[in-house]
């Protein structure tokens, strides 16, 4: 069993709760993740881009895939 751990740019981690069979699984699902984040940081920026600047690490998202006990 797999579970995907977010690394983002300032530092944070997440451990995701969803739980996968495979670490292919487990993979795209964390590259999906990181596409979500900086989609979501771009549409925040277009809706009030006084509030929200487009970041440049916002690319730095990335995630690891853990092994994890049944």
């Amino acid at each position: 069993m797999y579970k995907v751990v977010m690394k983002y740019p300032d530092g944070t981690t997440e451990e995701d709760d969803e739980v996968f069979e495979t670490e292919e699984e487990a993979n795209a699902y964390g590259g999906d993740q990181c596409g979500n984040y900086v989609l979501g940081g771009e549409i925040l920026h277009m809706s009030n881009p006084g509030d929200y600047p487009l970041k440049e690490d916002d690319e730095d998202v990335d995630f690891d895939v853990i092994e994890v006990d049944a």
